[in-house]
């Protein structure tokens, strides 16, 4: 089993001027890996994935493996078109990566043997490991308990971001050890990381990554109080950073940071002023 342990960064992709901002992307996963983060999730959801070309998806990926380790990246691969899924799959799999990010086909809603279809066809192909992103509320189809479980006894898939709600498939997953189990919901992390997940694939811990690397390190080791402690230190910058639309509010604390631009691309809209104060009061709660 592939060692998808730890705090892994939902990767934001900082734009400025329209353009993807290079220097910032380089500047930003340099300062994370100082923070001690397992690593990166390349153009995920907070990525702004979809809003990018493959072209500049790949363009991204590259700049991150300049500064990053191979081991230490996992790259998204999303749509709902398989064959154009595989031919990307293809030429991902040219560069070295930990793994591929993988939900399910959005706004197609197949069946439940579709699904299973859709994944195993991807973890038949895949030339590394695969980490299934369990998202329902963005895919529009929920995978029942019972199909998740046999989707994921394939050896190529090693880990599940799970953002599905359902703790009672979070503890099967667990409890079955068949694959790792890496949080998804920001708010989650500390209850995952108690029943026995391997960490988190988190947006909201750009900010404080020290402090989520901190949380996960105390839980491993068993010391509960100092997780507990740390996570309702972080619990209000996690509940903020999803006050918009995933990465308005990251990208507008990274700026208030001076880490990056605020600069999303539409429809996501930028924060709202009230909001960004309300940003700027919590950031305030977290500094040393």
């Amino acid at each position: 089993m592939s060692a998808f342990q730890g705090i892994w960064v939902a990767l934001a992709t900082p734009f400025h001027n329209g353009e993807i901002d290079f220097a910032s992307l380089d500047r930003l996963t340099a300062k994370l890996l100082e923070d001690g983060v397992a690593g990166f999730v390349v153009c995920g959801t907070t990525g702004e994935a979809a809003a990018l070309s493959q072209t500049e998806q790949l363009a991204v990926l590259d700049a991150v493996l300049q500064r990053v380790p191979a081991e230490r990246v996992i790259m998204g691969l999303a749509g709902n078109q398989l064959r154009a899924l595989l031919d990307l799959q293809r030429e991902i799999q040219r560069r070295p990566l930990a793994g591929l990010l993988v939900p399910a086909p959005y706004y197609i809603r197949p069946s439940q043997a579709g699904l299973e279809h859709f994944f195993t066809t991807l973890a038949d192909a895949a030339e590394v490991p695969l980490v299934l992103y369990d998202i329902p509320y963005r895919t529009g189809v929920r995978i029942e308990r019972e199909t998740l479980r046999r989707i994921v006894r394939h050896p190529n898939i090693q880990a599940i971001k799970d953002c599905a709600g359902d703790a009672e498939t979070t503890m099967a997953l667990i409890a079955d050890g068949q694959v790792q189990v890496l949080a998804g919901e920001d708010v989650q992390i500390f209850n995952t990381l108690c029943l026995g997940g391997a960490g988190a694939i988190s947006a909201s811990a750009h900010i404080r990554a020290d402090l989520y690397v901190e949380m996960q390190r105390c839980a491993a080791q068993g010391d509960l109080q100092g997780a507990r402690q740390l996570h309702y230190r972080l619990l209000p910058w996690m509940q903020a950073a999803f006050s918009e639309a995933n990465p308005a509010a990251v990208k507008a604390a990274l700026a208030l940071l001076e880490l990056t631009h605020d600069e999303v691309r539409a429809p996501i809209l930028p924060c709202s002023p009230e909001n960004r104060e309300r940003l700027r009061q919590v950031l305030a709660t977290l500094a040393d």
